[in-house]
């Protein structure tokens, strides 16, 4: 198994299995908002594209950021803080966000997609061992953005899983709290919660595996 990275300028480019990465907060809030029995999760790219898609799909609610706020018509934002405290039993899920979405919709040439975080580290691993790919390709989302330390740490943490080492997860899970992302929870509008939440490593039993069906991104939690 091979190994590669790239960011959202070049995840294009990036074949067979591609695991997007968006640990602050994207895919930590997927997790959440499947753990609270959202059905499916459709990563979009644009805040337009959500609303209209949100108002096709019955049972559905948009989520996610600008600026790391949700904005006008959103149903709520891109804090697991809040995630967790709403019933999604059955909902399905528009899902917009600067950065883990676009990884999503950009990498077009994946033959396979895993979105990931720490939260579901191990069943990320799971998955990725038994599709046995050839190469694995991590997108570094927020590196676009000038920062990403914290994808950075979780990738390199999967990579060691995936070669059969047993890495001390500690470093990895601090790289986060340092990372120049995680200044946002300074901001009294951004939980400090969300921080531990993003930190919770294999808090959940599923992987997160993104299809492309009836011309849309859908994300579903897959127990291995």
């Amino acid at each position: 198994m091979k190994f590669s990275y790239t960011n959202l300028d070049t995840c294009r480019e990036a074949e067979g299995a591609v695991v997007v990465i968006d640990v602050i907060r994207a895919f930590t809030n997927a997790a959440f908002a499947f753990s609270r029995g959202a059905s499916e999760i459709y990563p979009v790219s644009g805040v337009d594209e959500a609303l209209q898609l949100k108002a096709q799909i019955p049972n559905s609610l948009a989520c996610g950021e600008v600026g790391g706020l949700p904005p006008e018509g959103f149903d709520f934002g891109n804090s697991p803080t809040q995630t967790n405290l709403l019933d999604l039993k059955g909902k399905f899920i528009v899902q917009r966000t600067g950065a883990g979405t676009q990884g999503i919709v950009r990498s077009a040439n994946a033959t396979e997609i895993v979105a990931a975080s720490f939260v579901v580290a191990r069943q990320t691993i799971e998955y990725l061992r038994n599709l046995s790919p050839d190469t694995v390709t991590f997108v570094i989302t927020g590196q676009t953005y000038d920062g990403g330390e914290e994808d950075l740490a979780c990738a390199e943490y999967l990579e060691a899983l995936l070669k059969g080492t047993s890495p001390n997860p500690a470093p990895f899970l601090e790289r986060v709290v340092n990372s120049r992302d995680a200044e946002i929870f300074k901001d009294p509008r951004f939980p400090r919660s969300d921080l531990t939440h993003c930190t919770s490593l294999d808090k959940f039993n599923f992987a997160m595996p993104v299809v492309r069906e009836n011309g849309r991104h859908v994300m579903r939690a897959v127990r291995t």
